[in-house]
């Protein structure tokens, strides 16, 4: 009769550690992407062209005709965030474009088969996007300091921008993920990222106070989270009133949302 030898079980890790595996899982991912970041130095610079025009052209015709009444605070002044906000939203809404590239080359299968979550994939996308969009937002506040916007510079105003861009650029990020997952096509993600992305602008606060939209644009402002990414911009960069806490709030709820609906079709877009 033979005795078999007892094997030992590990014991099932605690909540804290999954936690902190995960963290960790999700941090290795975002440097991975920081790594892909150093080779697009020169798309920065042509995404950089559009805001650009918008401060040079636009802000400058509107701030001489005064056609748009925006209080105390000078028109370019309060263009700048709104600006700051939609190059952040241009970057992002297109990234869903890179994870079907990923499929199509491989890649995601090969990442999907990894012991790393879902979510932190997806995380770590948002992550680069808000990088991107941070790095381009340092380009356009130079373009608007000199164009004479005043804008503070106080480290935890600064501080506030980033963490502003990260979380909006998550959000539409992530939404572009989401629609990638449904359509599972290049073709039909560019027309539709193409479709959606200027009727979130101009249905934000970005170019024109909420007062002066019709009843049901404004209706269509409160929810869009766009509004929210410019109204904290506006209220940290240029000294606007705004309602921070629940800017952030909206925020960050947006993107924890949007990071879990992403996550959740990244398998069926892995399958397409």
């Amino acid at each position: 009769m033979t005795l078999s030898t007892p094997v030992d079980i590990p014991p099932d890790p605690g909540p804290l550690e999954l936690v902190r595996t995960g963290l960790a899982r999700i941090g290795a991912m975002c440097l991975v992407e920081l790594q892909k970041l150093r080779h697009d130095r020169s798309e920065l610079l042509t995404r950089a062209v559009q805001p650009t025009l918008w401060l040079l052209v636009f802000g400058q015709v509107f701030t001489r005709i005064h056609a748009i009444p925006t209080g105390n605070t000078p028109y370019l002044d309060f263009l700048a965030p709104g600006i700051l906000a939609q190059s952040a939203l241009f970057i992002a809404i297109f990234y869903g474009i890179q994870i079907i590239w990923e499929r199509d080359a491989g890649v995601l299968a090969k990442l999907m088969v990894t012991p790393t979550p879902r979510i932190a994939l997806v995380t770590a996308k948002a992550f680069a996007s808000g990088v991107r969009a941070v790095a381009q937002a340092v380009g356009v506040m130079i373009i608007a300091a000199l164009l004479g916007v005043h804008l503070s510079l106080a480290p935890q105003r600064l501080l506030g921008m980033i963490v502003v861009l990260v979380l909006g650029s998550a959000f539409f990020c992530c939404l572009s993920i989401t629609i990638a997952g449904l359509v599972l096509s290049r073709e039909r993600l560019m027309g539709i990222g193409q479709a959606i992305t200027m009727p979130l602008f101009f249905a934000s606060n970005a170019l024109y106070p909420v007062q002066l939209m019709p009843g049901w644009l404004q209706v269509i402002n409160h929810i869009n989270p766009l509004s929210y990414e410019v109204e904290a911009l506006r209220g940290l960069l240029v000294g606007a009133p705004a309602r921070l806490a629940l800017d952030f709030g909206v925020l960050v709820l947006a993107a924890a949302v949007m990071i879990s609906i992403a996550a959740a079709l990244l398998p069926r877009l892995t399958r397409g």
